[in-house]
């Protein structure tokens, strides 16, 4: 049974991308992201907004391949906007 807490769903959504992408209009929160391969000055950036601007959710960082980043359901209200530079291939995990 979904909680107040979940923003209506039971379970994560996740959203697999190799670019810059809306991950999700609205409210939610972002559990982590699986970055399966990484290279040529790999970067990712959440912001809460429906495009790259304006508030910066977690500021860029440089991932691995092959590694999980969990960032303990970190709330957004506008929206969830990834931004990824070089090559990257990842799944956002999110409510």
């Amino acid at each position: 049974m979904a909680g107040s807490d979940d923003f209506g769903l039971a379970s994560p959504v996740y959203k697999n991308t190799t670019s810059s992408v809306l991950v999700k209009t609205g409210v939610g929160r972002v559990r982590g992201i699986f970055v399966a391969s990484a290279s040529n000055v790999p970067t990712l950036k959440l912001w809460d907004n429906t495009s790259a601007a304006t508030t910066v959710l977690v500021n860029t960082f440089t991932p691995a391949g092959a590694t999980y980043y969990e960032f303990g359901d970190v709330l957004f209200s506008t929206g969830l906007y990834l931004t990824v530079g070089g090559t990257v291939d990842c799944t956002v995990i999110y409510f």
